[in-house]
C-alpha cells in the first residue's frame, strides 16, 4: 500500500466531518429561520391565530418573510466572519458581542431604509417618514431576536473555545511548539528571558516579550500580575491579605521556581485582580 493512502483516508475523514458539521448548523439555521418566520406571521393579525374562526395560513407574509431573513442572514453571516476572525477568535465578551449586534443591525437599516422607499414609488405610494420609522424599529427588534437565535450556539462554541482549547505557538528560536491554553500555568520574565511553565512543571523559553504575550493570549484566563508574571486562573492556589492593602498569591506546587512561586498584587491591581478571579 502506498504511504499516502492513510493520509488520504485521515484527510478524506476530517473533511466529510467537516461537511456533515457544516451542513448539521446551516440545517439548525434553516429550521430557526422557518420557525421563526411561523411565529412571526401567526402573531401578526388575528386572522392568523390558529384559534380564529377565520384562520388562514399566512402564506404570503410567510414567504416575504422568508426571503427578507434570508437577506438579514446573508448580511449577519458576513459580518460573523468578520467579527470571528478579528476578535471572536482570540476571545468571546460581551462588549464585542454588542458591537457585532450593532453594526449587523446598522448594515440592515442601510438595507431596508433605501429598499422600503423603492418599493412604495415602485408601487405608486408615498413615503410617509413616521411610517417608515416605526417599521424599521419593528424590523430591527425582529432582526435582533432572529441574529440572537442563528448565533447564540456559534458564539457559545467560540467562547469555549477562546477559554479552553485555544492555542498560542511558542517560538524559541530552535523549534515552536504549540500549546493549549489548558496546559499553561504561566508566563514569567527572568534575565530578560521569557519562558513558559506548563502545568506538569516543565519549563519552554519563548521569544516573546511579556508585553507581547498580553497583547496574544485571553485576558478571561491570562492576569498580567506584575512586571514579571502572567498567571492562568486555575494555577492560582491561594489569595492572602497583606500589608498596604496589597495580596499575596500563592501559586500551585508543579510552579518549582521559588521567585514566582509567591506573588505579591500590588494594592492599585488589587480590584482589577479580584473581578478578574472572580
Amino acid at each position: 500500500m502506498s504511504t499516502t493512502q492513510p493520509t488520504k483516508n485521515i484527510v478524506k475523514t476530517v473533511w466529510n466531518t467537516y461537511i456533515s458539521s457544516a451542513a448539521w448548523r446551516w440545517f439548525q439555521k434553516a429550521i430557526i429561520l422557518i420557525i421563526f418566520s411561523l411565529v412571526v406571521n401567526h402573531l401578526a393579525a388575528s386572522d392568523n391565530f390558529l384559534d380564529s374562526g377565520s384562520y388562514r395560513f399566512p402564506i404570503e407574509g410567510f414567504l416575504s418573510t422568508i426571503v427578507l431573513s434570508i437577506l438579514v442572514g446573508i448580511i449577519a453571516d458576513f459580518n460573523f466572519k468578520f467579527y470571528k476572525k478579528k476578535y471572536f477568535s482570540k476571545k468571546v465578551e460581551i462588549i464585542t458581542v454588542i458591537r457585532f449586534m450593532i453594526s449587523t443591525l446598522g448594515y440592515i437599516t442601510l438595507m431596508y431604509i433605501p429598499v422600503n422607499i423603492i418599493v412604495d414609488k415602485v408601487a405608486g405610494g408615498q413615503t410617509v417618514f413616521y411610517y417608515l420609522l416605526i417599521g424599521l424599529l419593528i424590523t430591527l427588534l425582529l432582526c435582533f431576536i432572529l441574529i440572537g437565535l442563528l448565533y447564540a450556539q456559534d458564539l457559545y462554541n467560540l467562547y469555549k473555545l477562546s477559554i479552553r482549547e485555544a492555542e498560542i505557538t511558542i517560538d524559541n528560536g530552535t523549534k515552536m511548539t504549540k500549546l493549549t491554553y489548558e496546559n499553561i500555568a504561566c508566563f514569567y520574565s527572568e534575565n530578560k528571558i521569557v519562558y513558559t511553565v506548563q502545568n506538569d512543571g516543565s519549563t519552554i523559553n519563548t521569544d516573546f516579550t511579556l508585553n507581547e504575550l498580553e497583547e496574544k493570549i485571553n485576558d478571561q484566563l491570562f492576569f498580567r500580575a506584575n512586571r514579571q508574571i502572567i498567571i492562568h486562573k486555575d494555577t492560582v492556589d491561594l489569595i492572602e491579605k497583606i500589608e498596604n492593602g496589597k495580596l499575596r498569591i500563592q501559586l500551585k506546587a508543579f510552579i518549582e521556581n521559588d521567585s514566582i512561586a509567591e506573588i505579591n498584587i500590588s494594592r492599585y491591581k488589587r480590584k482589577a485582580f479580584m473581578n478578574w478571579f472572580q
